[in-house]
């Protein structure tokens, strides 16, 4: 066990273990107080109740609700929160299972308190446990240490970004593009599903409906517009095909027990699967992406790598029985499963780094484990379109960073259906706060630009767009932060609380790094809205006005805006009128102080940043802002503007 979040020892496990035939039941309790997260994208946390929770990357090969366990993107890393202190267990075991949770009871029976329960049952593998202790900030610093740093996005990838299944040919991306810029909507990036490829066939390009995607690619950089390409894993199993050929002449794919390759029916037809946890094949994969690359791409979103394969029954992957490498160690598919995905990202990531060693690479995955972060980040995957799906998209983005995924997001407006005006809107304003920014949708759902729900939406989405990239200079200093120290953008409201149990049990509200909390409106038809606030005093930034917590406040909550609230004290880099980098301060409560880190952008590449140190004080009811150095303190060097008094 750890101490203070400095690291993780292997242990054997606390509490009865029960095994037998290669399976083992794990039991430990927790104090009655404790509330438990985590578990990797789970729609119905963040906070996770008493139920059962199944360690198994799955397509529900739907769009989906809070209901629905388990999704794409499954760990055994559970972070418990008490008023005895904030721990994370992680069980380095990647065969299927299932955590059971009980919460406690305080003064059950006799005025004893009932202690809450954590069973983890797998079906095989190895009982290896790691826990790390400390404050939530600590937890996730250890746990960082020991399972990876998060990798940096590019600049780029914090800005907007839009996405669908079924643009269909270059006109019609020209048309969105252009739409966006005839409105003066910001756009960083724009993604390519699968209808662009030849007949679904990875690394492929349908020549008739993009005759030159790399004059296209160059035509939308030079409008400060990325293009970025869908992935799939399976591969079109057809002699002929350069893909295929080239893997099979590596024998890079999945096969069964009598060596035969294990075939599975995904988009192209029947395909076959590389065996990424194979390092041989990780490189002649990520060799592949320099097309990608040719074309113009500038960064790739891995899909269906749970991995999925199309069937009429069971579930819906590789048969158990598929071989694998596993790092040269063997094994089959009941253990390679849930770590399908990672291999693959690390494939992406290590080619993309070998090919263009200047540039800080971006990709984000659907399936995943426990490290995934060292090569990226993730999205929702196809959420239901819905109030419901409204709220699993902070639930998913929220319980990933405490898995120690800083990087994610949801589709903005879901990703199947046609989300109303209103709906379209607040899922909008809550995905301007979140760090990866992405509407997208089905081949067969409503359209997601913002001007097709009408002028009102249209103008309350500009202004959500410019308060984003007026802080775009916070979400870069969150970024390297989450680098250096594992802490995610998007944070529950107890991060810097844990003992406030009313807090804990706070599922609406975040907080974006420690200076702000941002409240989206989460329901139909409501114009205010109740917010719970940690200790100290708040700024409504909408209004100027504070308010003293810990407590709660009912905030307006209009359609052109949500609630969002500034720490007193907050010192915030964002974007001046010019675009110049300026200070904003909060006034720090009479006889208190402040402060805040900045770090500024130094490009898409691998150049290294440093921590600049703010401190807000009164003086004489002035508001001051120092930088702190190794020799003391100084003018800060930029513009300040002050806020709050």
């Amino acid at each position: 066990m750890a101490g203070d979040g400095a690291g993780a020892a292997a242990g054997d496990g606390a509490g009865p273990v029960v095994s037998g035939g290669g399976r083992w039941v794990q039991r430990s309790e927790v104090p009655a107080d404790a509330r438990f997260f985590g578990l990797g994208g789970r729609a119905a946390g963040p906070r996770l109740r008493d139920g059962s929770y199944r360690l198994w990357n799955t397509d529900p090969q739907r769009g989906f609700d809070p209901g629905d366990d388990p999704l794409y993107l499954t760990m055994p890393v559970q972070f418990v929160v008490s008023d005895a202190g904030t721990h994370l267990a992680f069980h380095d075991n990647s065969w299927d299972g299932r955590v059971v949770l009980a919460e406690g009871e305080e003064g059950a029976g006799s005025g004893h308190d009932r202690p809450g329960t954590s069973e983890v049952r797998m079906t095989g593998g190895p009982l290896r446990c790691w826990v790390v202790v400390g404050t939530p900030a600590r937890v996730l610093h250890g746990w960082a240490a020991l399972t990876g740093a998060p990798a940096l996005p590019p600049s780029w990838a914090l800005g907007p970004q839009h996405a669908r299944w079924g643009f269909g040919s270059a006109r019609e991306v020209r048309r969105v593009v252009a739409g966006y810029r005839e409105r003066g909507l910001p756009l960083s990036a724009l993604h390519l599903d699968i209808d662009h490829y030849d007949g679904h066939r990875v690394f492929t390009v349908d020549r008739e409906r993009f005759p030159d995607l790399p004059g296209l690619a160059e035509e939308l950089r030079e409008q400060g517009v990325r293009l970025v390409s869908i992935v799939d894993p399976a591969v079109k199993a057809e002699p002929g095909d350069p893909v295929y050929d080239g893997g099979a002449a590596v024998d890079a794919f999945v096969k069964d027990a009598r060596g035969l390759e294990v075939r599975g029916v995904v988009w192209p037809g029947e395909c076959a699967y590389p065996d990424f946890t194979d390092p041989a094949v990780r490189e002649w994969w990520g060799g592949l992406y320099e097309e990608r690359l040719r074309q113009g791409f500038a960064g790739v979103w891995h899909d269906m790598n749970e991995p999925v394969s199309f069937v009429p029954f069971g579930d819906p992957t590789l048969p158990r029985s598929a071989r694998h490498a596993l790092e040269g160690r063997g094994g089959d598919h009941r253990e390679a499963h849930n770590v399908y995905g990672l291999a693959m990202a690390r494939a992406g990531y290590e080619g993309l780094r070998r090919l263009r060693p200047d540039e800080r690479p971006f990709l984000f995955s659907r399936s995943g484990w426990a490290g995934m972060q060292r090569y990226g980040g993730t999205w929702s995957g196809d959420v239901s379109t819905g109030w419901p799906g409204l709220r699993a998209s902070l639930a998913l983005v929220l319980g990933l960073g405490l898995c120690g995924v800083p990087y994610s997001g949801p589709d903005v407006g879901g990703f199947d259906g046609s989300p109303s005006p209103e709906l379209f809107l607040r899922w909008y304003q809550l995905g301007a706060w979140l760090p990866f920014f992405r509407t997208h949708a089905a081949i067969d759902a409503g359209r997601r630009e913002p001007w097709e729900f009408g002028p009102e939406v249209l103008e309350h989405v500009r202004v959500a767009l410019a308060e984003r990239e007026r802080l775009r200079p916070y979400f870069t200093t969150l970024a390297r932060l989450a680098r250096m120290t594992g802490a995610p953008y998007v944070r529950p409201v107890w991060w810097g609380t844990p003992e406030d149990r009313a807090l804990r049990d706070c599922e609406d509200a975040f907080l974006l790094g420690d200076s702000l909390l941002v409240a989206p409106v989460l329901t139909r038809g409501a114009d205010r809205r109740a917010v719970r606030l940690p200790r100290g005093c708040w700024y409504d930034t909408a209004t100027g006005r504070a308010h003293e917590g810990p407590g709660q406040v009912l905030l307006d909550a209009p359609l052109s805006r949500v609630p969002v609230l500034a720490r007193a004290g907050a010192v915030l880099p964002v974007r001046g009128e010019g675009g110049e980098l300026v200070l904003e301060v909060w006034a720090p409560a009479a006889g208190r102080t402040g402060g805040g880190l900045v770090v500024r952008d130094t490009g898409d590449g691998w150049e290294p940043a440093s921590i600049e140190r703010y401190q807000s004080r009164l003086a004489d009811g002035r508001v001051v802002v120092e930088r702190v150095t190794d020799d003391g303190v100084e003018e800060p060097g930029l513009p300040v503007v002050v806020r709050g008094l």
